[in-house]
């Protein structure tokens, strides 16, 4: 099953034939109230909604993809951790790169841990990329976006799937410079979250997905996640021996290399095998 959040929030389910309206089923959530609870609702209870999800997109009109307005399929994570420097050609790229190391120590992920991008930093490919610091390198980093559907905690790489709902095309966008990674990357739209969430069931294996982005048609990051150092499996375990994870956090696995500088006016293309491709504009904020 593919979802999109679009227009004004409604919810999709992604068909051949295009976007099926299917936010009546938005109505079954369990209504609450102050203090609200620090997860995603939806992705909460995805599990118990997906026949009724199947159930009204039989009946719904598909709108075409390209007449909506893409959001962020997660509407209210928790928590979005990143693995920084987890290919070990991006590595090596950062290493030699000053414009992407500034002077900062650059170590690979066993040691430099992960870090954590605001919330309020996401949104969706529709929405695109507004920068800030525009005198300064702003960059482009492609990710497999890997989304949790149960809470957990200090849960071990063999059983840590089960935690996974769903997957999708995550854009880290970081300024350059000498501050601390979590400031750098964590502007208002520099995490992109979309075009959908695939749920886990459609990907039988994440460490076996080819990603790229393009700038202007042109290709800067070709890999594939059988290149990461900790696969998906291991971050989960990782994240959740220093966090309780909720429904709807996300995990960001890294960027391959190739990362580089986008500017106002360009259009980055990002594609995942198996997931799909989004198309982000890039503006001045």
């Amino acid at each position: 099953m593919k979802l999109c959040r679009f227009d004004e929030n409604r919810l999709g389910l992604v068909a051949d034939d295009g976007i099926r309206d299917v936010s009546a089923v938005l109505a079954r959530l369990p209504s609450v109230t102050y203090p609200f609870p620090r997860h995603d609702a939806l992705i909460a209870h995805l599990a118990e909604l997906r026949p009724e999800i199947e159930r009204v997109a039989r009946s719904a009109k598909a709108l075409p993809v390209e007449k909506v307005k893409l959001l962020a399929p997660v509407a209210n994570p928790g928590k979005i951790i990143a693995a920084p420097v987890n290919y070990k050609k991006h590595l090596a790229e950062a290493l030699a790169d000053k414009g992407i190391h500034h002077g900062n120590l650059v170590q690979e992920i066993h040691k430099a841990g992960m870090f954590l991008k605001a919330p309020s930093s996401l949104v969706g490919p529709g929405e695109g990329v507004k920068l800030v610091h525009t005198d300064r390198r702003n960059d482009h980093e492609v990710e497999l976006a890997v989304v949790i559907g149960k809470r957990c905690r200090n849960v071990k790489a063999a059983q840590a799937m089960d935690c996974v709902a769903g997957y999708c095309i995550g854009l880290d966008m970081t300024i350059r410079g000498p501050e601390e990674r979590s400031l750098r990357k964590s502007p208002d739209s520099y995490c992109v979250l979309g075009p959908w969430l695939v749920t886990r069931d459609e990907i039988a294996d994440p460490g076996s997905l080819s990603l790229k982005i393009t700038v202007n048609g042109e290709v800067k990051q070709d890999a594939h996640t059988s290149d990461l150092i900790l696969n998906v499996a291991q971050l989960i375990e990782w994240g959740s021996a220093f966090y309780t994870l909720h429904p709807g956090d996300v995990i960001l696995t890294g960027t391959p290399q190739g990362v580089g500088p986008v500017r106002p006016g360009d259009v980055m293309l990002a594609t995942i095998e198996r997931v799909g491709s989004m198309r982000v504009e890039v503006s001045a904020a």
